[in-house]
């Protein structure tokens, strides 16, 4: 798929691979995350999300934009108002099986209930579902989602934002993992935390006094396997001695395992992600308690070790399908920074430790929020041929969207 020559050429710094800016005339979007890419099946659509302002802080009830970017004709169309949406991952905007389905999230004002939505960009096509959005399968068959109203009990900017967020007590039955069959709409509690917590042992003292909610909600490529981020907060605390176990299931909810636990991820570490064979989760973990380093395991656990010893982990790592390399950002605290409000788009070679900095891009914003909900980390996302990649930077105080074409190293 050619790039409209309409897209502006990102050159600055000389990246080592084409860039192209594909939100240059609507200010304030942001794509999803960087476990599924925002780009479309076929390769030619662009789905991103647009803040409507970035100079304060959202409040219940404001909407955003779900944004369609043609990367063939060189368009970007407003094609949905949103309220279910929160500052880092927007509404969630994602792909199913091609590209007459597209995702997100809104909600209902009266209710402060959110809910689903699968969108037919060609033909204007609308379904509600029960559910919620925080990953859809490859196959566009299944929605899974942690309650993204109470998500932001242990982090901001990832839910939707509601007047009163709930409040879990210890491992609740009716909170967990949900997941929507997205043809007829109808959601059901696949594994509550109570069943997760049990099952993996985790009902023990020293989980005594505290609160369990689900976070991150992945389906692996293949939609087989899923991983739910399951965080633990002191009671009342919030973010207070907070404890990290990934628990990995089969699609059914069946065969639960602690892949990463709180003993090795409580050393410091972040952003789980599934690898392209569906059966290893990747990680940073500072394994020694000091350096980030980049992680794999097996899902029941087994086979941890360290990727490689010849450069750190940072940012929000990826594996391409080919095994060998690793696709990550940096955060602008990270020591590989470059301290003025730029930040690289590495590239490592796992077997010699070897890297290059493909793009470095800004990403401080002006405002960043009281919290740090406002900053923009590029997420960079592969698309599914793994030969392009999706990522977030900020043009002269402005959330763009950037599509790179890696096509030519990988």
């Amino acid at each position: 798929m050619t790039i409209s020559d309409v897209f502006p050429r990102y050159t600055d710094f000389d990246p080592l691979v084409p860039v192209w800016c594909v939100t240059p005339n609507i200010d304030g979007c942001v794509h999803r995350f960087f476990d599924a890419s925002s780009i479309s099946p076929s390769g030619r659509y662009v789905g991103v999300t647009r803040l409507r302002f970035e100079d304060r802080m959202p409040k219940p009830g404001d909407s955003a934009d779900v944004v369609l970017v043609d990367l063939e004709a060189g368009t970007e169309q407003v094609i949905a108002e949103t309220r279910g949406w929160d500052t880092q991952l927007g509404a969630q905007v994602q792909w199913g099986v091609d590209d007459s389905q597209l995702f997100f999230n809104d909600l209902d004002p009266q209710t402060w209930c959110p809910f689903g939505v699968r969108f037919d960009p060609e033909t204007g096509d609308r379904k509600k579902l029960d559910g919620t959005v925080y990953m859809v399968s490859r196959d566009g068959k299944w929605a899974a989602s942690p309650c993204l109203r109470r998500i932001g009990q242990t982090q901001a900017g990832y839910g939707v934002l509601v007047p009163d967020v709930p409040e879990n007590r210890g491992a609740p039955d009716d909170d967990g993992l949900f997941v929507t069959n997205t043809e007829t709409g109808e959601c059901k509690l696949l594994v509550s935390i109570r069943e997760m917590v049990v099952a993996t042992g985790l009902d023990s003292e020293e989980y005594a006094g505290g609160d369990f909610y689900a976070f991150h909600v992945k389906w692996n490529p293949q939609g087989d396997r899923l991983m739910v981020v399951l965080r633990w907060i002191i009671q009342g605390e919030k973010k207070v001695g907070r404890k990290l176990n990934l628990i990995t299931m089969k699609a059914d909810g069946s065969d639960l395992h602690i892949a990463i636990p709180d003993a090795e991820w409580g050393k410091g570490g972040h952003h789980p992600d599934w690898a392209p064979d569906g059966e290893t989760v990747t990680i940073n973990i500072k394994t020694d308690g000091e350096t980030l380093r980049f992680v794999k395991a097996h899902f029941d656990g087994t086979d941890y070790g360290v990727m490689t010893e010849g450069a750190p982990g940072s940012g929000h790592p990826s594996l391409h399908k080919n095994g060998r390399h690793m696709l990550t950002d940096v955060y602008l605290h990270e020591s590989l920074a470059y301290g003025d409000g730029t930040t690289p788009i590495r590239w490592i070679d796992l077997e010699t430790g070897e890297e290059q900095v493909l793009i470095r891009i800004h990403n401080d914003p002006p405002y960043s929020g009281p919290g740090n909900e406002l900053r923009i980390d590029p997420h960079p996302a592969w698309d599914r041929a793994y030969q392009r990649i999706v990522f977030n930077g900020c043009d002269r105080g402005v959330r763009r969207v950037y599509v790179a074409d890696l096509s030519g190293i990988v």
